[in-house]
Parts: C-alpha cells; structure tokens; sequence
C-alpha cells in the first residue's frame, strides 16, 4: 500500500508542479495520452540531450539521423510488424475488462518479490552492519524457495509465449488462480493475440488512399538508411546511428501514468558489427549503458539486468536493464543482439543490397545489429519517482523535494529578492540577465523567502539565490543547497562557475569513465 501510495503522490506530484497533464484533460482527457508542461518539457528535454551527449557527441563512430513517422508499408511487413506485433489479451467475463495476459502473470511475480523484499528488511534490521545481504538471497530457505517459484512461473511464460500456445498461458493464469484486480473474479476468456500497430490513410481521396502505420518503433528508420549513412559518413564497421522520436502503439491495456502510453518517444541506437563480434559487443553495451544510468547518481540497488527467457526468433541474445519503480522491477531499456535479420528483410522485401564491404576483409557481408533502446518517458518517470521525498527536519517539520540530478533539472536556480523594494528586484533582475546564457533560471519574489525555498524545492530547482540589503553593500549573495539547504555566502560573479560545477553535463558523464 505505501508504494501505491507513493506511486499516487508522483502522480499528482507530477501535475501540481508544472510537469506532466493529462491531454485534453478539459474535455475529460484521454485514457493513456499525457502532455508535459513547462517543468516536464524542460526535464525531457535534458535527458534526451543527456543520452545523445553521451550516445554520439561522445562516441566517434555514432551518428544520429532523425527519420520520419510515416515509412512505406512496405517496411512493417518485412520487419515483422504487420504479421507478429501484437500482446496477448484476456477479457474478464464478470468485470468485461481486458487485461495483458503476460503482465498479469509478471505482476503476480512482483508480489512475491515483495514478499522477498519484507524479509530481506526484518533482516537488515535483526543483524544491523553484520547483514550480508547476498548471502541471505542465496541461504534463507523462505527466500530462495520464493525465487525459484518467481523464475519457474516466468519460463514457462516465456517458453508458451514463444510457441504461441495461448492455452497453456490461460492455464497458468487459472493454476495461480490470479483474479481481475477489480473485483477478484476469476472468470477469464480464452487469451487472444491483439495487434497493436496504428493505421492510417495518405492519399487525396478515399479510392486512390494508401494504408500506411504509425510507426511502433524508430529502428526501422535506421535500418533501412543503413547504407545511405554508411556512405555518406563514410562510416567503417563497427560504427551505431542513434536516433529520439516518437513511436505509437494501441496499447489496450495502457496504464501506469506514463509508463505505458500510445504515444511515447524512444531513444535507439542500432551498432552495426561485424558477424561473430556480437557476445562481445552485447557485453560492451551491457557495462557502457548500465554506466549512463548509475552516472546520475540513483542508487545501484534501483538497477538490475534482466535476462530473456523468451528471445525473439531473430536474436541470439536479450537482456533488460531494469528500474524499481514505485509499482516495482520494471524495464526501462532494452539490449539485444538482433543478428542481419533486420538488413536481410528489408534486402529480400526491398530487392535492394544492404551490404558492407570491408576492404580489410575484400569482402563483402550482412552486418549483424547491437541494439540498445530505452524508454523515454519512462526514463522520465524513473528520474522523477526515484527524486521525490519527504523529508523530516531537525525540528519536526516535514518538506517535499525533488532531488532531481542537477544536470537534468529543468530549471536550475531561482533568483530571490528577499523584499520588492530598496532596489533589491534590480540586482535580482541582472543576476537572472547575466545567467540566464547559460542556464535556464527564473526570478521569484512572491511570499516569504522560506515558503519560496520551499516551493523550489518541491519544483526541484538545485539553488536558490537570495538578494539582501548586504547585497547593496559588498555585491554578495546567499546561494542555497536544494539537496542539504546549506547557505553559502559569495560573490554575484562567482555564481556562474559555482552553478556549472555541479550541472554541468561533463561533471556528471565523466563517472563513466
């Protein structure tokens, strides 16, 4: 319960703070659709540049390329889209709501590793600085019985999900005797496979419209402009295309606020290998992209990877980084060794080569594809969830705040006239001219400078700058911590290099290394 609880309070977080909307909310909104406000572009806007600074600026051999949203039909049938996207769906007969069958079953896992949460906790706390917390996973009986049932329950998932055989997930869901979340029934349907793509129309008129898809990935884009980059960049294997934009998918069970929406972004990168380098380079990506997680500083035990049972029928290797959200492990990006069954496709349903010649080699071959793809309106509500606390003060009393890392805040000081008069609004005014080249801050003179610090720290802003009448008289400033709330006394010119130190994307990507 106190996790839903805190999950609810991200949620409602989110709005009251300028982040995340409900889209259309005043024609009572639209069920998984969101809209990020002046906080939330601000935020999304960093990660995205976070990941690209680390992805190509800091790679030689990644370019990014930005692709369009309409692709020719053609594209969806030979990657697979138009024949296989699709998510197995249950309806409860009593309730008539539809619910993954897949997701039904993990969140029945998650339980149990709940239970394995509580006791890891009573054991943290009977045996204090002597606890070993992986020798109690691997020993305690209760503990490692849980496990095994978690990981026998997930493979026979996946093995029925690769055969297809819909009946054996329907026979799991009744064996677990798992009920309709609402109303405990457990009267399901048969279990159906539901695509999930977007249609649409392109043409003039009706008769002559041609069928086209939202695309439900960016990855086709790169695929297909795989050898136009290779040759225009004159790109030697291995070498990756990056790429953000939209995607969409009909989610029909869409939930969990921006976690799973219809219309979300992803952030890709397709690195095109040489065949037989793949085990290494799956590795490479696996250490390099868990590194740009733990970079921002939220906590090793919020990370875990999560190894496919299930592979797609074109990968030889599959793994998830995932993030403990408030509603528990869930995945947040994906890494995966997909092989040349991506450029094979598109060759045979193209009639077009797709092929490199490597002239160290003198031959020419398929390449195989290092996928690694993250989420990033759930990056988003990682970053967010994980930054939300309330915290208990020396004297009793209680603040909210948004520990968001430095680098990512959207806004990242707040300049404060302690009074609107005496001139104090004037030097506030030309701090906020003078920094605002640099970073994105705002002035705030409204109520009393405490419920002002107050009110930052709930919007995440890492510093607050305080203009007094001893500004008048030596040029100096007060500049607040929003982590510890320690105040500093400094030179209005050093404010520049004070703020950089600590949100400055250099800082942060250098614990990379």
């Amino acid at each position: 319960m106190a996790n839903e609880d805190q999950f609810k309070k991200v949620i409602s977080h989110a709005k009251e703070y300028g982040y995340v909307f409900q889209s259309s909310e005043i024609y009572d909104g639209l069920s998984a659709v969101y809209d990020y406000a002046q906080n939330g572009a601000e935020l999304k806007k960093n990660i995205r540049d976070y990941w690209w600074k680390a992805m190509v600026q800091m790679n030689e051999n990644i370019v990014g390329i930005d692709t369009a949203i309409f692709m020719h039909p053609t594209t969806w049938k030979a990657s697979g889209h138009v024949d296989a996207f699709s998510d197995p769906l249950i309806d409860n007969k009593d309730s008539k709501k539809r619910y993954r069958a897949d997701v039904l079953v993990e969140d029945y896992c998650a339980k149990i590793e709940n239970k394995i949460e509580k006791e890891v906790k009573k054991a943290t706390k009977r045996f204090g600085d002597a606890f070993n917390k992986e020798e109690f996973l691997s020993t305690n009986g209760r503990v490692v019985g849980y496990q095994e049932k978690i990981n026998t329950i997930l493979k026979r998932l996946g093995q029925s999900l690769e055969k297809e055989d819909l009946a054996d997930v329907k026979a799991l869901i009744e064996e677990l005797e798992i009920a309709d979340p609402l109303t405990g029934s457990r009267n399901w349907t048969d279990v159906k496979q539901f695509n999930l793509m977007f249609g649409t129309k392109l043409g003039a008129s009706a008769e002559s419209a041609m069928d086209l898809y939202l695309r439900p990935e960016t990855a086709q884009g790169i695929f297909v402009n795989f050898l136009n980059v290779q040759k225009t960049g004159r790109m030697k294997i291995p070498f990756g295309i990056a790429q953000t934009g939209k995607a969409f998918r009909n989610e029909i069970v869409a939930r969990q606020f921006i976690f799973r929406m219809r219309e979300f972004e992803q952030m890709e990168m397709q690195f095109f290998i040489k065949p037989g380098t793949q085990k290494e380079w799956f590795e490479h990506w696996k250490a390099t992209r868990m590194k740009w997680h733990l970079s921002l500083g939220m906590e090793n035990d919020n990370y875990r990877f999560h190894d496919h049972e299930k592979l797609a029928h074109y990968a030889d290797a599959a793994t998830d980084i995932e993030f403990k959200f408030p509603f528990g492990f869930k995945e947040l990006e994906g890494i995966h060794s997909r092989t040349d069954f991506d450029l094979k496709q598109h060759e045979e349903f193209s009639g077009k080569k797709l092929q490199y010649f490597d002239h160290e080699d003198n031959a020419s071959y398929t390449p195989y594809v290092l996928e690694t793809s993250i989420g990033l309106d759930r990056m988003f509500l990682a970053v967010f969830s994980n930054a939300l606390k309330d915290e208990t003060l020396e004297d009793g009393s209680v603040r909210t705040v948004l520990k968001l890392p430095a680098v990512l805040a959207p806004t990242k000081a707040a300049v404060l006239p302690l009074v609107k008069k005496d001139g104090l609004p004037e030097i506030a005014r030309q701090i906020i001219g003078d920094l605002k080249w640099d970073f994105n801050v705002i002035y705030d003179e409204k109520d009393a400078v405490g419920r002002r610090y107050r009110r930052q720290d709930a919007a995440g802003t890492p510093f607050c700058i305080t203009v007094d009448h001893k500004t008048l008289e030596d040029n100096t400033v007060t500049i607040r911590h929003r982590d510890t709330m320690e105040q500093q006394r400094v030179k209005i010119e050093d404010l520049k290099d004070i703020i950089k130190k600590e949100v400055d994307v250099k800082h942060w990507l250098q614990k990379m290394e």
